[in-house]
């Protein structure tokens, strides 16, 4: 059975739990999970887990990626739960001086728990849906580990 870490009783949609009705088999738990599309694949914990979140977008109905797909360097992890924040760096171009500065936008998105060991450094690709929250709007993709390199550098050139 699933996890209960909420104090209302979570389930997934569309999986019947009641094995009483069908017979008296040792019946396997049965998981539903989607392929979010855009090639990203869904992870091996989203498929054989055992938690239950509604915002999460490959084990969840309710939840659809659209719009725009962005990267970016994880900030903070566990201060909120699900919820990380991502700094996405660029480059703008001031004409009167013909050079670049660089800036820097903080992005909050929720993390499935499907992501496990998520660490401030790593590189995410989160995917836009609709809001989560007063401040999420994205979803965590897919996660690259933190790659250790020699001096600290600006990440994106």
């Amino acid at each position: 059975m699933a996890e209960q870490t909420q104090k209302a009783f979570q389930t997934q949609v569309g999986i019947f739990q009641n094995a009483k009705l069908l017979g008296k088999k040792k019946s396997v738990a049965k998981r539903w999970y989607k392929d979010v599309g855009l090639g990203f694949k869904t992870p091996r914990e989203a498929i054989e887990g055992h938690y239950i979140d509604k915002k999460c977008p490959f084990t969840s109905d309710k939840v659809s990626i659209r719009g725009r797909i962005l990267t970016g360097s994880v900030v903070s992890v566990g201060k909120m739960e699900r919820t990380i924040i991502i700094r996405r760096e660029y480059l703008h171009y001031i004409p009167k001086y013909n050079r670049y500065e660089k800036r820097h936008k903080n992005l909050a998105a929720h993390m499935s728990p499907c992501f496990i060991g998520v660490e401030v450094g790593d590189v995410v690709t989160v995917g836009q849906c609709r809001p989560l929250s007063k401040t999420v709007r994205f979803n965590v993709l897919r996660v690259q580990k933190k790659v250790v390199k020699g001096a600290k550098s600006f990440q994106k050139f």
